[in-house]
């Protein structure tokens, strides 16, 4: 994403507008039609605008204790009809519990805590992950 690891910033993504054009702009480049978006960490800051605009265009959202859920009010989550499956580590204090807190509001949500796993718990425990995961998946078909 811009702006994060080695990219240099963007004034693009400045803005939360500026970030959903751009998610736009790649899935049109990459000629995906409703994909699921997953979203770790910092990449919340990207899908949740996605989501809360455009949201209709997606097979399905996975947030993994992404950052910025308090961005938002529980009214607008409330508008989403997405179906979502709320992700994150048992072992993460922080952004995990307080990313549920806002995305519980989603309407069509679901929550899988992966045992033994910290903020990254795709790294962590990356079997229990994907087994929720793919189990998601079967359910949106």
């Amino acid at each position: 994403m811009p702006g994060y690891g080695d990219s240099p910033p963007a004034e693009m993504v400045a803005t939360a507008q500026g970030r959903v054009a751009f998610l736009d702009r790649v899935l049109q480049e990459l000629g995906m039609r409703r994909p699921v978006l997953i979203s770790p960490s910092m990449s919340g800051r990207f899908a949740l605008p996605f989501l809360l605009a455009q949201g209709d265009r997606l097979a399905g959202f996975v947030p993994i204790a992404p950052v910025a859920t308090k961005d938002y009010a529980a009214e607008q989550y409330h508008r989403v009809q997405t179906p979502t499956l709320i992700l994150y580590g048992d072992r993460d204090a922080s952004l995990g519990p307080q990313a549920l807190q806002s995305l519980r509001h989603l309407p069509r949500h679901r929550v899988a805590v992966v045992p033994d796993a910290g903020h990254a718990c795709y790294l962590d425990k990356p079997e229990d992950f994907h087994r929720a995961l793919l189990g998601f998946l079967r359910e949106l078909k």
